[in-house]
C-alpha cells in the first residue's frame, strides 16, 4: 500500500482488491483464507470477499481450501507490455548479445524505487532467485536500477546512494558488484528515447568467478554500450514509424 496523498477519487476497495492479488508471489504461490487476511492485513471477512469476487472472475483458482492465481492474471500486465514496443525490439539484440559474450542480459523500466524486467534473454542459472519478465527488485540494488535512479531529478537521501548514482552519471553505466546476491557481478547501461531521455536500462550479468570487475569493464562494457545503441536507433525509428501509423489510421 502506497503512503502518496489520495484525492477524492480514490476508490480504496479497489487498492484492497489489489492488495490481495499481490500477495501471491514466487513464496506464496498458493495460501489459505487466514493466510492472505494477514499477508494483506485485511479482516477474514473482507479478504474471503476479495478471494471470491476474483474467483468469479477468474483471476484465483481454488479447491475450496486454498487459493492461487490462475494464468488470467497475466491479462492485467498484458494491456502494458503489448503496448509498449522496447521489449519486442529489444529482444532480438539481447540474444545476438547474449550469443556474442556468453552471458545473460536483461531490459528492465523504473517503477517507483523497484525495477520492473521487460525483456530477458538468460544463459544459465546463476542466481537463487528465479529472475522472469515481470520480476520486481530493489532498484537501489541493482545495476539497472542505478542507472534508472541516476537518470532522475530528485535526490536519494542516502549519502552513499547518492555518491554512487554522482558515479553513475560521470560514468555512465552502472557496475554492481555481489549487492544484490552474493558471486552475481552486473553491469548497465541507460537506453534513451529519441529525445535523450532514459526510458529503460539493460544489463550484462555473470558469476563472480567467470569474470573480474577490470574484465567486465574490458569485455562487456563495449558490447553492452554497442547493443544500446541498436536498440535506441531501432526505438527512434519504431516510435516514427508509430506516428506515421496513427496518422495514416486516423
Amino acid at each position: 500500500m502506497t503512503d502518496a496523498p489520495r484525492g477524492d477519487h480514490f476508490v480504496q476497495s479497489l487498492e484492497r482488491g489489489l492488495s490481495v492479488v499481490r500477495a501471491f508471489d514466487a513464496e506464496r504461490p498458493e495460501m489459505t483464507l487466514s493466510e492472505v487476511a494477514r499477508v494483506t492485513g485485511l479482516t477474514r471477512a473482507a479478504a474471503r470477499r476479495f478471494l471470491l469476487t476474483l474467483v468469479d472472475l477468474q483471476y484465483v483458482h481454488t479447491d475450496g481450501r486454498v487459493f492461487w492465481l490462475s494464468p488470467r492474471v497475466l491479462e492485467l500486465g498484458h494491456a502494458y507490455l503489448s503496448s509498449l514496443s522496447l521489449p519486442e525490439i529489444a529482444e532480438p539484440h539481447l540474444e545476438r548479445l547474449v550469443a556474442e559474450v556468453r552471458e545473460s542480459s536483461s531490459v528492465s523500466v523504473l517503477d517507483g524505487d523497484d525495477v520492473i524486467y521487460v525483456a530477458r534473454v538468460p544463459v544459465s542459472r546463476i542466481m537463487t532467485v528465479s529472475i522472469n519478465v515481470g520480476t520486481r527488485l530493489p532498484a537501489h540494488r541493482t545495476s539497472m536500477g542505478r542507472v534508472l535512479l541516476a537518470a532522475r531529478d530528485a535526490e536519494p537521501d542516502d549519502p552513499v546512494l547518492r555518491e554512487q548514482l554522482g558515479r553513475v552519471r560521470r560514468d555512465g553505466y552502472a557496475l554492481v558488484d555481489q549487492e544484490l546476491e552474493e558471486g552475481l557481478r552486473s553491469i548497465a547501461v541507460p537506453i534513451r528515447d529519441r529525445g535523450g531521455a532514459v526510458v529503460a536500462a539493460m544489463n550484462l550479468s555473470t558469476h563472480a568467478g567467470r569474470r573480474t570487475i577490470d574484465a567486465m569493464r574490458r569485455e562487456l562494457l563495449p558490447p553492452l554500450r554497442e547493443t544500446a545503441a541498436r536498440i535506441e536507433a531501432d526505438l527512434a525509428a519504431g516510435s516514427t514509424g508509430s506516428r506515421h501509423r496513427r496518422r495514416s489510421i486516423g
